[in-house]
């Protein structure tokens, strides 16, 4: 088969290439940086129609030469593209510092509070609510502690409890029954160092009351506190509720037992067992 000019003029200059170069002009033909002296302008191959393109061969990509703005503040090395700048100090930040409050701005602007006068008010009356309630928490507390000293001598006389419990370690209690019980209460002592969930057993045993506590069921009966009406965690001891400084437990006084579910942390209506 003959070769055309073309087609030979081609071959002969692809032989007498001493190795293959691509044209960054045509992206073709060549494959190394060299091309042999006879050949290697554009013009020598672009002749040959082979190169469709103006472009030089010596010509390269330009490097990114866009400028990175650095962060101002001390001991930051991040960089950004885009230049940030605060308009308080017209200081250039990265994203982490541009905020004033994230650089320490020297011009930072400190927002003055806003109706002051009507705070402080607020503030007084809020004050002298929660004093007037303490007020009366403390005289509420201080007439149960006189309440529960006399009645601490009737209880003594015909409480239900163990016998073999010593005299000063006794802790005396009028126990409310639940609602629905056949008595509405009931005068019992305890250990001072029992557990609250040992006390509640053994005030279920003395009224004769069902007892799941040990079964997961829907109630559990629960020891509860006739003020606040809170229900006593049954690890805690006896002792420590009696030498708690606010709503503590008195020995004599009131105390309430009821079935509660395990969502329920607090009795409700404490005032409808005490009447």
């Amino acid at each position: 088969m003959e070769l055309t000019s073309s087609s030979y003029a081609a071959s002969s200059l692809l032989h007498c290439c001493v190795r293959f170069h691509r044209c960054l002009g045509c992206n073709s033909v060549f494959i190394e940086d060299t091309l042999c002296s006879r050949h290697s302008s554009h013009s020598a191959h672009s002749y040959y129609n082979l190169c469709k393109t103006v472009a030089v061969l010596s010509e390269r990509p330009k490097p990114d030469t866009h400028a990175s703005h650095a962060c101002s503040l001390r001991g930051c090395a991040a960089r950004e593209l885009v230049p940030i700048v605060c308009p308080r100090c017209e200081k250039r930040f990265c994203l982490r510092h541009r905020h004033q409050p994230d650089h320490n701005c020297e011009n930072l602007e400190v927002p003055r509070p806003r109706m002051a006068a009507s705070q402080k008010l607020a503030k007084g009356v809020v004050d002298s609510k929660t004093g007037e309630t303490a007020s009366k928490r403390r005289k509420g507390a201080k007439s149960s502690e006189t309440a529960a000293k006399v009645a601490l001598m009737k209880l003594k006389m015909h409480a239900a409890g163990d016998k073999s419990l010593p005299q000063t370690e006794r802790i005396y209690f009028q126990v409310f029954l639940p609602k629905g019980s056949k008595e509405k209460r009931k005068a019992m002592f305890f250990c001072r160092g029992w557990s609250v969930g040992k006390a509640t057993d053994f005030a279920a045993s003395l009224a004769s009351l069902k007892n799941d506590n040990n079964r997961l069921t829907a109630k559990k009966l629960r020891l509860c506190h006739s003020v606040s009406g809170e229900a006593l965690p049954l690890d805690h001891i006896l002792e420590t509720w009696i030498a708690k400084e606010d709503c503590p437990l008195y020995n004599g006084g009131n105390i309430i037992l009821e079935y509660l579910s395990d969502e329920d942390q607090f009795l409700k209506n404490v005032d409808s067992y005490l009447e």
